[in-house]
């Protein structure tokens, strides 16, 4: 499997250029020019010539973008318009509640779409609250589920933080109660499309005939369902999980936004308002990268989950 991992991201490099070459050329062609921006509207025509050959914006964009690329991949993005800091300093510690969002998201939204669909099929008296769940996950938009929480488990309630994000220093029990209406508002939609996959492939597994001799057998529901059912019909999921990856992203940006966690999605629309490019840039090659990295986790997951089967 190492050398079939190997083979992917060798192969996954080119795409990784052609994407940020066209990123490059799009976010500079849209945001104008970097001196003027870094100077303002008031700044004389000569100083604007001068950082801009101090910065080397007066070369060619391929150049820039071959210095830019040749930066980046020693970790080094420049430094932001807007503060003058590193935008690697300004990146770091806005990674990990992001990560933490988005992992916590796709791992709530996975356990209960397949738990809770499971039992729809064995039980059908709650199979009206996980479909009355699943309609809300997928028709309210990210945005207004998650103010419609904070009102009625904040405001209303008063049972949890309306926004903010507590670092793990400052307790265990309070990072977590800032983490539960974000995770839940991210992981609604894909509880409602995971559960829909994984509840068509869990019937058609039933009527298989390896299915109908486990059960000849003697084994309990328990042991078919989670020993040869949910192997076979989790496959589909992870295949949602892969190609939803791009749409987490989006989803992350508006769940940050709403309750102002201090993550990559917020810093990414204060780099577009403020114009900030290298910040903007570096936001969105880490976005191309992480999703390219997701989908080969996929991969290899479908092997962990069924090791029957091989990846090429």
């Amino acid at each position: 499997m190492l050398s079939v991992v190997v083979r992917r991201v060798l192969l996954g490099l080119p795409n990784i250029v052609l994407i940020s070459l066209l990123l490059f050329f799009s976010v500079a062609g849209a945001l104008g020019n970097p001196a003027t921006l870094m100077l303002g509207l008031d700044a004389t025509p000569e100083r604007i010539a001068e950082l801009e050959h101090q910065f080397g914006f007066d070369r060619p964009l391929l150049v820039q973008y071959l210095e830019w690329m040749a930066h980046a991949f020693q970790g080094d993005f420049g430094r932001s318009y807007s503060t003058g800091q590193r935008v690697a300093d300004i990146l770091v510690p806005r990674l990990l509640p992001s990560v933490e969002l988005a992992v916590l998201g796709i791992v709530v939204a996975t356990t209960f779409a397949v738990l809770l669909s499971s039992l729809t099929v064995a039980r059908r008296v709650i199979r009206p609250i996980v479909t009355l769940l699943s309609l809300i996950g997928i028709t309210v938009p990210n945005f207004m589920l998650g103010i419609t929480l904070i009102y009625v488990f904040s405001v209303a309630l008063g049972w949890l933080p309306t926004s903010g994000w507590s670092s793990w220093s400052s307790g265990i029990g309070l990072h977590f109660l800032h983490r539960i209406l974000p995770v839940t508002t991210l992981a609604a939609y894909y509880f409602a499309s995971f559960g829909l996959v994984y509840r068509a492939e869990y019937r058609a597994t039933q009527r298989r005939l390896y299915i109908q001799v486990a059960r000849a057998k003697g084994l309990s529901e328990t042991s078919v369902s989670f020993r040869h059912i949910l192997p076979n019909s989790i496959l589909p999921v992870i295949t949602q999980i892969g190609s939803s990856l791009g749409q987490l992203a989006a989803g992350s940006l508006v769940t940050e936004t709403v309750f102002s966690i201090p993550g990559i999605g917020t810093l990414f629309t204060s780099a577009l308002l403020g114009r900030d490019f290298p910040v903007f840039l570096a936001v969105g090659m880490i976005t191309i990268v992480s999703v390219m990295v997701m989908n080969l986790l996929a991969d290899v997951l479908y092997v962990v989950a069924n090791p029957q089967i091989r990846l090429d």
